[in-house]
Formats: C-alpha cells, structure tokens, sequence
C-alpha cells in the first residue's frame, strides 16, 4: 500500500487551512472598516487641522505671546495633520480591532489559556493609554516649561510641525510602553521564566535600569526623566503583586 495521501486525505487538510485564512481576511476587513469609519469621524469632526491644534496645545501653551508652530515644507500642513487623523482613528477604533484578534485566536484555545489572554490584552491595552494620557497632560506641559525656561530672550522658539510630531509620537510610545511593565512581569512570572522571588530580589536593579531607560528615551531634561522613571518602579510592584494572583487564577485545571 502506498504511504502517498490520498486526495480525500489532502483535501481534508487543506480545507481547515483555508477556512482560517478566510476568516483571517474578514476580520482584517471589518478591523479596517472600523478604523476607516473612525477616520471618516473624525474627518467630519472635529476635523484633522483642530485634532492637530489639541496634539500642540501642550506646547503652544509654554511658547511666548503669538508664537506658533511653523511648517518648513510645502507639504507639512496637508501631510501632518493627516498622520494625525489616522493615528488618531486607529486608537479610536483599538477596541474593535483586538476584538477581531480575539475572536480569531479564541477557538483554539482551552478555557484555562483563555483566561490568561484576554485579560493581558484588555489590560495591556489600557495601560498603553494611560501611559499616553500620562504622557500629554501631565509631561508634556512640565518638560516644553522646563525647556522654554532655558531658551535664550535672543530666541524666538518656532518649532517645526513635522519635528513636534516626531517627537510626540517617540515620546508617546516611550510612556505607552513603559506603562506595559505589569504586564511583562506577570508574563514572565505565568511562563515560570522567573519566580516571583526572582523578580522581589531583581527590585533594586530595576529600579537603576528604569533611570537608565529613561535617560536614553526622552529629553535631556529631568523632568522627563522623573517622569518615566518613577512611574515604571510603582509599576513593577504592582506587576510582581498582580503576578501572584494572575497565577493562582489562571492555572490548568489539572495543575490546581
């Protein structure tokens, strides 16, 4: 008898395999959808030149009476606040966008599995806009005051649009990620990377590298620096304490 497959045998591989590339393709279509109609809202109001007034606002509150941002090319006023619009969109449309990846991953996992991903994405996600919020409404207006306090009366501050976004953007990420210290660390702790006395010994040495990140992702400035790092040292307690209870709570039923 020969050991080749039949054709009912391949065809019955193959057909799951495209079953799944199929609904991979649906739910990349709805999840653009939902990013495109947040575009198309936001497009209608408030608008992608007022979204980029509320991005600045932060800065142009620390620069002197009737300075403004300038544009040094001719197509930074169409192209900036446009990345801005879509950027914006997609935060907006996050919520319907890991709702996609879930119900696509979900199937296959057992239910223990499902208790240990869907919290971690919930909770990853926001502490990403927490770190964000954190990030505009309380460092920014301290640091763009910090730094304007150092500027020269011979200097009128003009920053560029494209630059300003490039740096919030840096700056965002930067504070986005740090706030996902938690979840690394219950990660860690719930693949038995490291124990949980690991990671209370390792305390003293976290906080020296959270100084030391913070030195190399943000400003010069202490302020920013303070900022990053204070934050990611809370929550790498709170990480180590949510650990022992994301443990005991998402155990297979045959490790209970």
């Amino acid at each position: 008898m020969s050991d080749t497959p039949s054709k009912d045998e391949l065809a019955g591989t193959e057909q799951p395999f495209v079953q799944h590339l199929i609904e991979l393709r649906d739910r990349l279509v709805k999840a653009t959808i939902a990013v495109m109609v947040a575009g198309a809202a936001l497009a209608i109001y408030p608008g992608p030149a007022e979204l980029y007034d509320l991005l600045a606002a932060p800065l142009v509150a620390q620069l002197p009476a009737g300075a403004t941002l300038i544009a040094t090319s001719v197509i930074s006023p169409f192209l900036v606040p446009l990345k801005i619009l879509l950027m914006t969109a997609f935060l907006l449309a996050l919520p319907v966008v890991l709702y996609q990846m879930w119900a696509f991953v979900a199937p296959g996992l057992y239910s223990h599995e499902k208790k240990l991903v869907m919290p971690l994405v919930v909770s990853s996600t926001v502490l990403f806009m927490i770190g964000v919020a954190f990030c505009y409404f309380f460092v920014f207006g301290q640091v763009f005051k910090f730094i304007q306090s150092f500027a020269p009366k011979s200097i009128t501050a003009a920053p560029d649009i494209e630059a300003y976004l490039s740096f919030v953007i840096s700056m965002f990420i930067a504070f986005g990620l740090a706030f996902e210290v938690p979840i690394v660390v219950i990660v860690l702790a719930r693949m038995n990377v490291v124990t949980i006395e690991k990671l209370k010994d390792f305390r003293s040495y976290f906080i020296v590298l959270a100084f030391i990140i913070a030195a190399i992702v943000t400003p010069p400035d202490v302020v920013s620096q303070l900022a990053l790092a204070i934050p990611m040292c809370i929550l790498y307690e709170i990480g180590i304490w949510a650990a022992q209870l994301f443990i005991k709570h998402t155990q297979a039923p045959d490790a209970q």
